[in-house]
C-alpha cells in the first residue's frame, strides 16, 4: 500500500500559523495525505508556545518538529515534556526537556518521527547529529516508516546526512534555511529527500521577516526585534509517497501553496 506524507516547511509568525491553519486541512484532502509533519520552531518569530503548537494540531498537523530555535519562549520547555507529539533536536543534549523522536500510529501502521540539528554554522551547542541518528536508529522498534527533519543550515550536511541514511529511513527532508530547493529525489536506497522545504509564511518578505528590517540589518543598523513581514502568505513543503512493503519512498513532489 502507498501512503503519502506531507511535510511543511518552518511555519513563520502569526501569519504564517493562520494560513497553516486556512489551508492545511484542504491541501490533506487534495493530495490524498494519510500523516504531516510541520517544522514550527518560527511561529513566534524565535520560538512558539503552547498555544502556536496546539493552533498546529488544529491545523491538521499530527507532530511537530523544531529546531535552533526551540527554546526562543522558554516557557515551551514543560510543554515538551507533557505533550510526544512534539518533537525537539535529538542532538540538543540528554539533559534539555522534551524528546527528538517518537512513534506514532497511522492506521494500522507505526510512523518514526526523527528530529535532528546541523552543527556547521548554527551557532548551536549540539551532539554529532550522524552519531545521534546511529543511537535512534539502532533500536528494537520496528516501525514501517521512518521520518527525519534535519534542521541545518548547510546544504553539503544535509546531502552527507541523506547519504549516509539512505536506504536506511523512509525520508529526509531539511529545514532551517526557508527557501524551498528543487532537488527533491529518491536516492539509489530507497530514501526520499529535498534539501529544504521553505516556509509558510508572509510572500512578500526575507525568509518570512519584513524586508525594510532585514534590509536595516544589513546595512549596519539596529534592525531590532525579528517582525514578521505581512500581507499575501504561502505555505511549502513536499509530499513523500512511501510504500508499507519496503519502507522506502517511491515518489518525491513539491508543493507551493499560496
Amino acid at each position: 500500500m502507498q501512503y503519502r506524507i506531507l511535510a511543511i516547511g518552518d511555519v513563520v509568525g502569526q501569519n504564517g500559523v493562520q494560513f497553516l491553519k486556512k489551508h492545511l486541512r484542504a491541501t490533506q484532502k487534495f493530495y490524498n495525505i494519510q500523516f504531516t509533519v510541520v517544522n514550527g520552531e518560527n511561529a513566534q518569530m524565535v520560538g512558539l508556545t503552547r498555544e502556536d503548537a496546539e493552533a498546529m494540531f488544529s491545523a491538521g498537523a499530527d507532530v511537530i518538529t523544531l529546531g535552533n530555535h526551540t527554546f526562543g519562549k522558554m516557557q515551551i520547555a514543560q510543554y515538551l515534556d507533557d505533550c510526544p507529539y512534539i518533537l525537539r533536536p535529538a542532538n540538543l543534549g540528554e539533559r534539555a526537556p522534551g524528546r527528538g523522536s517518537g512513534l506514532f500510529g497511522c492506521g494500522h501502521i507505526e510512523i518514526r518521527v526523527i528530529n535532528l540539528i546541523g552543527r556547521v554554522d548554527m551557532r548551536t551547542q549540539s551532539d554529532n547529529p550522524f552519531r545521534a541518528a546511529d543511537r535512534l536508529l539502532n533500536t528494537p522498534d520496528h516501525p514501517c516508516f521512518t521520518l527525519v527533519d534535519f534542521h541545518a543550515e548547510a546544504t553539503s550536511e544535509k546531502l552527507a546526512m541523506a547519504h549516509y541514511l539512505d536506504g536506511r529511513v523512509s525520508a529526509l527532508w531539511g529545514t532551517h534555511t526557508h527557501v524551498p530547493t528543487a532537488d527533491e529525489e529518491v536516492f539509489p536506497k530507497g530514501t526520499g529527500y529535498i534539501s529544504d522545504l521553505g516556509m509558510t509564511g508572509a510572500v512578500h518578505g526575507v525568509l518570512g521577516i519584513e524586508a525594510k528590517q532585514s534590509v536595516e540589518g544589513f546595512l549596519g543598523g539596529l534592525p531590532g526585534r525579528y517582525r514578521a513581514a505581512e500581507g499575501a502568505c504561502k505555505m511549502q513543503g513536499a509530499i513523500f509517497t512511501l510504500d508499507d512493503a519496503s519502507g522506502l519512498c517511491t515518489a518525491v513532489e513539491r508543493i507551493d501553496i499560496r
